[in-house]
């Protein structure tokens, strides 16, 4: 059992033991109450971060960083404007694509990292 496996039967029986008429109405709520609180922290909030995480990076690209795309496309950015970047993806080919589609950094100061 788990934490939350205590915690949910302890509170049906303090709820029973406390007024027996009242039924399980109190209990059903904190129940719904706490499986938001845990999906919350959970799933919710590590998304979150994660999307500022990526929005700050795709801010942050300059001239030189080597990325990969959403497609699976490595390239090397050679302009980047407003929404979108440039990238050379072979000696002399370069595909213009936009900021969005950017999710990895392939620099060398990434690579040694990991």
């Amino acid at each position: 059992m788990n934490l939350f496996t205590f915690l949910t039967i302890g509170l049906l029986q303090t709820d029973a033991a406390a007024n027996p008429n009242a039924g399980s109405s109190w209990s059903m709520w904190i129940m719904l109450i706490l499986i938001f609180v845990v999906m919350w922290f959970f799933m919710i909030r590590p998304q979150r971060k994660q999307q500022k995480e990526l929005q700050k990076f795709r801010e942050g690209l300059k001239k030189g960083d080597k990325v990969v795309t959403i497609g699976g496309i490595y390239g090397t950015v050679v302009e980047v404007k407003e929404k979108t970047l440039l990238l050379e993806v072979d000696s002399n080919v370069k595909i213009r694509v936009d900021k969005n589609s950017v999710v990895k950094d392939f620099s060398e100061t990434q690579q040694t990292q990991q």
